[in-house]
């Protein structure tokens, strides 16, 4: 990708802009051509009715960094957008974070496909694998 400026800061402004993932706390830890890493960390927020992260927020988080790696390799002046995503749940987890890994895994000019692995670290700093993601997204006009 040819672009005035780097793969981070183009997800670093595009993540500024998600009202969503600001409310639930998430960060950028690493943005480069075709893989994104990003952290949620636990909170009453993310939680479920046993106290665990809730699946909808480990499917967006999973989502947005699935999307973020196909923003990395779609042309400038483009965003992207979900068609489809299908997520295994492996294992349920509380405290800590989840950091999703999104990676390009074929980017074509009419779609990409995207996977991401979800990892929970607790506060020991040991990872336990806890879901797997795969998506397709489509290149669109960026209208901003």
């Amino acid at each position: 990708m040819t672009s005035a400026i780097s793969a981070h800061e183009r997800v670093a402004q595009s993540l500024a802009r998600q009202g969503m993932m600001n409310h639930l706390g998430v960060r950028l830890l690493s943005a480069t051509e075709g893989q994104v890493e990003l952290a949620l960390p636990f909170s009453d927020k993310v939680t479920q009715q046993q106290g665990g992260f809730h699946g909808g927020a480990m499917g967006a988080l999973a989502d947005i960094a699935g999307g973020y790696a196909a923003l990395t390799v779609a042309p400038e002046g483009m965003e992207v957008t979900t068609v489809e995503y299908k997520i295994n749940f492996l294992a349920s987890f509380q405290g800590g974070e989840i950091r999703a890994i999104g990676r390009v895994t074929k980017a074509g000019k009419r779609i990409i496909v995207t996977t991401a692995e979800l990892v929970h670290v607790d506060d020991s700093g040991k990872r336990s694998d806890c879901a797997l993601m795969q998506q397709t997204l489509v290149p669109v006009t960026k209208t901003y």
